[in-house]
């Protein structure tokens, strides 16, 4: 297994622009490509979140230039309430496909995984290029929803059928924008399956001498994890888009109930089945917000324990733990759907392992608060951002235990209560993880370092930001504020619009800090200060290269590893730590075998 690590570059340096650039097959430059997508994806995001904060704040208000992004949905610039749902659907589509899948998985995991396990490349370099472009023909699939006549879909990142599966007799969004969005998530799921073929055999086959799976850095671990976790959700939601895309191009009814009328018209569809899409959409949606949230967590550990100057207080338990929560999450996905009329006895039955779902959470957080214990923390914004994506995680997890109870779910199911739960436990924290990950890993990739006073500004900014958009978000669902509404009708619903212009407020204020780390980001990749191969003083096989590495990650190196990754707190000839590569011999209170 270790030989073939040494022969493991199936291709010679890059000669052409286009092969260095443009369909490289070296897994560095396709970790980028797939940042930059994640880059523009979260743009489009942010913007649309900013379209309906703003609406949701003042109903009537005419946002100018509108009307470009609807030929009817936007008279006098106005949002209609159909508009209303379509960004709504088109934001939460961007940001969980493209941006919290793509980053922390498949950008961060390209650039790192074959240098953390000494290895040249990807064991399948074209797949590897496939997986990128198929990524991004899935990315100008769902844009081009924008461009049909009647817009994008609005039924939400969710798309529950019949209304999904029926076609424009539905509503409008219903008909060729839902053909559309599946389409784009069936070429998506390919491009991540792609990935994740080349993920595991890296890890399992490419290690280099001695570097047994115990040695293998936290994130992946993660990353391995998380590619187990992609291969089964992934092969489900393919199958489902393409069922749905049948459903409307062929005239089958697998999602379409016999008998069903819609706006007076009995539909010419028979013997399918409305909770099938649930069951295979939640299938693959609960362990998505594991494959968002689990690379996090690798890289917050890995940037924690670099800082802190010590191991965690078990490497093998939070291993062990993140694999727990990869295993339960395919076990838990019918809590969401507690309001389909499920049988009470199936309830009790999924609201038992959410609720257990919770401890290798809870024993994750607690090894990381443990190991902060009396350590001597090196503050710098990529440990901030990890500090604080502990923070958010937590706030984020409190709230699913209100929600693992049926008889409270169903009540909060609808409301802002869930909206503030997953942006927090998946979204927001997720995004905090990227955010350590770029400010820790930008010298590797770049070969030049941030600006650390704009990075810290930054944080702040976020940090205050998320916490003042998100957490009223709890206080709206309490009251009774139903999400996906686009305005408040109702008398008791009056109230809480001045809520919402508070939370319009924090949102325009966070979306413009990040102005702040997309100037940092750009102006430090051509002008920033250039950086040492070690910047951090960490112990595992990035920093035993060059920044950035070259085109075969160790200069013709065959890697040979004699140290679990995390050695700190040691005397050597280096200082506090030894390199995962030196063959120095020093005490360790801890060694991986």
């Amino acid at each position: 297994m270790h030989d073939t690590a040494h022969a493991a570059a199936h291709h010679g340096p890059p000669t052409t622009f286009i092969r260095k650039h443009v369909f490289s097959l070296d897994h560095k430059v396709i970790g980028k490509q797939y940042y930059g997508l994640g880059l523009a994806a979260v743009i489009i995001g942010m913007v649309l979140s900013w379209l309906m904060r703003i609406h949701l704040g003042w109903t009537n208000l005419a946002i100018p230039g509108l009307h470009l992004l609807s030929k009817t949905g936007a008279p006098g610039d106005v949002m209609t309430p159909e508009l209303y749902l379509q960004i709504m659907t088109m934001h939460a589509t961007f940001m969980v496909f493209f941006v919290l899948t793509v980053v922390p998985f498949a950008a961060f995991g390209n650039f790192f995984i074959p240098i953390h396990t000494g290895a040249e490349d990807m064991p399948f370099p074209h797949f590897n290029m496939m997986s990128f472009w198929t990524t991004f023909v899935a990315f100008c699939v769902m844009l081009l929803s924008f461009f049909v006549s009647d817009g994008p879909t609005l039924g939400g990142w969710t798309q529950y059928a019949p209304l999904s599966a029926v076609g424009s007799v539905a509503g409008p969004g219903q008909g060729a924008g839902v053909v559309i969005w599946a389409t784009s998530l069936a070429i998506f799921c390919l491009g991540q399956l792609f990935g994740a073929l080349n993920f595991i055999p890296n890890i399992l086959d490419l290690r280099c001498k001695g570097l047994s799976m115990w040695r293998l850095p936290l994130p992946t671990w993660a990353w391995f994890i998380t590619s187990c976790m992609g291969l089964t959700s992934f092969s489900v939601l393919m199958p489902a888009c393409i069922l749905l895309i049948l459903d409307h191009v062929a005239g089958t009814s697998f999602f379409v109930a016999s008998n069903l009328v819609i706006n007076d018209q009995l539909q010419p569809h028979s013997g399918g089945s409305t909770l099938l899409w649930q069951h295979l959409f939640w299938f693959f949606g609960h362990p998505e917000v594991y494959i968002a949230i689990v690379p996090g967590m690798g890289i917050v550990s890995h940037v924690l324990i670099t800082n802190m100057r010590k191991p965690m207080l078990s490497h093998r338990v939070l291993v062990h733990s993140m694999g727990a929560l990869a295993v339960l999450s395919y076990m838990v996905y019918g809590h969401h759907m507690f309001v389909s009329g499920m049988n009470p006895v199936s309830s009790i039955v999924f609201s038992f392992p959410t609720l257990l779902i919770t401890i290798p959470s809870t024993i994750i957080v607690l090894i990381w608060i443990g190991s902060l214990y009396g350590a001597k923390l090196r503050i710098n914004s990529a440990s901030l951002f990890a500090l604080a994506f502990i923070s958010l995680f937590i706030t984020g997890g409190v709230s699913g235990f209100f929600l693992a109870q049926p008889a409270i779910q169903i009540l909060l199911h609808a409301t802002y209560f869930v909206v503030a739960h997953f942006h927090f436990t998946m979204a927001i924290a997720a995004i905090f993880g990227i955010f350590s990950g770029t400010y820790f890993w930008f010298p590797k990739m770049w070969g030049r370092m941030m600006n650390e006073t704009l990075g810290k500004v930054h944080f702040w900014c976020s940090f205050v930001g998320v916490y003042a958009i998100f957490m009223p978000f709890h206080y709206l669902g309490l009251a009774g504020n139903v999400r996906r509404y686009s305005s408040f009708p109702a008398d008791y619903m009056q109230p809480l619009v001045g809520v919402h212009q508070f939370i319009t407020y924090a949102a325009l204020f966070t979306g413009a800090a990040q102005l702040i780390f997309l100037y940092n980001f750009i102006h430090s990749s051509f002008w920033g200060e250039p950086a040492p191969d070690n910047p951090w003083q960490g112990t595992s096989l990035e920093w035993s290269t060059t920044s950035p590495p070259p085109w075969d990650n160790f200069g013709g190196r065959h890697m040979v590893v004699y140290h679990d990754p995390y050695q700190y707190g040691v005397q050597s000839s280096t200082g506090d730590y030894v390199m995962q590569d030196s063959p120095e011999q020093v005490k360790t209170e801890h060694e991986e075998p």
